[in-house]
């Protein structure tokens, strides 16, 4: 039915939403404190944005993307990731042009074709940060205690940080040689998509859902020991921050990623043996999308996770429910009459509602508890005839008589 939601995509209703917005106003927070801006970026680009800056061989682009052709027949795709159109809007607007680092984070929708589950949608959606324009390890680690931080700050405790090195191009290429090397024997016997990666990008093997449990997969060889020494510094500098902040981490030599941008630092966040977050760096991409030779840095938290480990851990998020003050009126005029104090609070700055269903006071008064009100005015006819009216405290009971001209400024004194 055309009133039905597609499949993989969700309403967020009243109620749910503030949860949503608690998880965004931390990032936001959390952002502010590292000294990071806000970026916003289209929901569609050119579909060989993703194609060039997320990798071909990936699942993302061989399966996943969401492609049309507009009007003028060109080939478009709704974003299904963060990271290649905040690159695109670096290169761009030219910002590589400023004193670096530029820091910028990112909240939105993401768009990607994949079977439906708890955590993973057709559109769902990240937060996300990058630093571009410095190769400095201690960047890495900084961009890593940001994730720390704001997972630490929603509340969340038991986060396993796993950390690998997947290398610059120079220690990739030698890898690549000997990963296809010892996996030439189950060539064959690996899943099409393996076969079609075994040379185009072999490592892209260790990360496959099918093969990756292959014996003869499991146990290949470690990237970590075909690092270039200046790979083995850089990952060994990031390890030295990370124990300076006090960030317990494991360094796990089977994580490559999903994605094929990423060059040294790679890293995941680990919940109930679930990745709630990923990321690390991409050295090449800057370039790779028409920019100057400039190094990269990232992660994404994909907020429907993070909304799924919370409820793991059973945390209680403060979010503030319910209004300030509820207007009750009884008789005409004086409902007439709250509809203008319904403004003069709302312009003083209060939470404000009222009854606009002509209900009795009883009616009326038990919305005001629906609706958790701090606050209860009410005003009758007779009242309003004596340019008064009652306030209640809900919580304590107690009821005073004040007059009209007064209203705002006793009930703002009141809570």
């Amino acid at each position: 039915m055309l009133t039905n939601r597609p499949r993989g995509v969700n309403d967020l209703l009243p109620g749910d939403v503030e949860r949503w917005q608690f998880i965004e106003r931390t990032a936001r927070d959390v952002c502010r404190r590292f000294n990071v801006a806000e970026i916003r970026t289209p929901i569609f680009e050119h579909t060989e944005l993703f194609k060039r800056g997320v990798g071909e061989t990936t699942d993302i682009v061989e399966k996943e993307m969401y492609t049309f052709q507009d009007r003028g027949e060109r080939s478009l795709t709704l974003r299904p990731e963060g990271t290649a159109s905040v690159v695109r809007a670096f290169v761009e607007n030219k910002l590589y042009a400023q004193p670096q680092p530029t820091k910028m984070y990112y909240i939105g929708p993401m768009f990607r074709y994949e079977r439906p589950q708890a955590g993973r949608y057709r559109q769902f959606h990240q937060f996300g940060v990058e630093v571009l324009g410095v190769n400095d390890p201690s960047v890495d680690a900084e961009v890593i205690a940001l994730a720390m931080t704001f997972f630490t700050e929603l509340g969340l405790k038991d986060i396993t940080l796993e950390i690998n090195s997947v290398g610059s191009p120079a220690s990739r290429e030698a890898y690549r040689h000997v990963l296809r090397e010892h996996l030439a024997p189950v060539k064959d016997t690996l899943c099409k998509d393996c076969q079609s990666r075994f040379d185009r990008n072999p490592m892209r093997i260790l990360d496959c859902k099918v093969d990756r449990d292959n014996e003869i997969v499991a146990n290949s060889p470690y990237m970590l020991d075909y690092l270039t020494d200046e790979d083995k510094t850089h990952f060994e500098q990031v390890k030295s921050y990370l124990d300076s902040f006090g960030i317990r981490y494991v360094v796990n030599p089977r994580m490559v990623r999903g994605l094929d941008y990423y060059t040294q630092t790679a890293f995941e966040f680990m919940e109930s043996g679930s990745t709630l977050s990923g990321g690390g760096r991409y050295n090449g991409m800057v370039e790779q999308l028409g920019g100057p030779d400039q190094p990269g840095i990232g992660f994404a938290v994909g907020i429907e996770r993070a909304l799924i480990a919370l409820q793991n851990q059973d945390v209680q998020l403060p979010i503030e429910k319910g209004v300030d003050v509820f207007l009750v009126a009884l008789g005409e005029e004086a409902s007439k009459r709250t509809v203008t104090l319904l403004q003069e609070l709302r312009t003083a700055g209060l939470v404000a509602d009222k009854d606009y269903l002509g209900k009795s006071m009883k009616a009326q008064m038990k919305a005001a508890d629906r609706l958790n009100a701090k606050q209860v005015v009410i005003l009758g006819d007779d009242e309003l005839a004596q340019g008064v009216a009652n306030i209640k405290d809900m919580e304590s009971g107690e009821q005073v008589s004040v007059p009209l001209s007064e209203l705002v400024q006793k009930v703002q004194q009141k809570l």
